[in-house]
């Protein structure tokens, strides 16, 4: 489990959880809001099948206490660098900071590893740009497939 000890804004702990036995139907189904369909699959169960197929990426399930509510998935480039995937929130848990709690402790998680982290995003996925920015990460200037890439800015220190 990696915690950061984010919350969302209904004070719920958010964490992440591999994918097993007991958990893997609630995250298959996770569904995004319509309108997001244009940037996320309508259902979790498509990145699941990417980390079963895939040596890259791997699966995590977002929890909110003891509950199911969204996938992510992370992945190291050949450079080395962390790689934030397939972020799916389901529509009904949206608008109350899980997305952003799940990311904010990916990211942390990952930054700790000491190699870049990045991540990528439509450029007209305004609400996704949003977050990613207001966590740190910033426009690298590359372009994976039509989706702009961003690096999350290190730590001062």
């Amino acid at each position: 489990m990696i915690d950061s000890g984010e919350r969302d804004r209904a004070g719920r702990q958010v964490t992440l959880r591999p994918v097993d036995d007991d958990n893997w139907r609630a995250v298959a189904d996770v569904a995004p809001r319509d309108d997001q369909r244009e940037w996320v699959p309508a259902l979790a169960a498509r990145y699941l099948l990417l980390t079963m197929r895939s040596e890259v990426w791997t699966s995590l399930a977002v929890y909110a206490d003891e509950t199911v509510v969204g996938h992510v998935m992370w992945g190291v480039d050949d450079d080395g660098s962390r790689w934030i995937g397939g972020m799916v929130i389901d529509a009904a848990e949206q608008g109350r900071g899980v997305g952003r709690a799940a990311v904010a402790t990916l990211a942390g998680w990952l930054a700790a590893q000491g190699e870049p982290v990045r991540l990528s995003y439509h450029p007209d996925n305004t609400d996704a740009a949003r977050l990613y920015t207001a966590l740190g990460f910033r426009p690298t200037g590359a372009m994976e497939d039509d989706e702009l890439v961003a690096e999350l800015a290190p730590a001062a220190g």
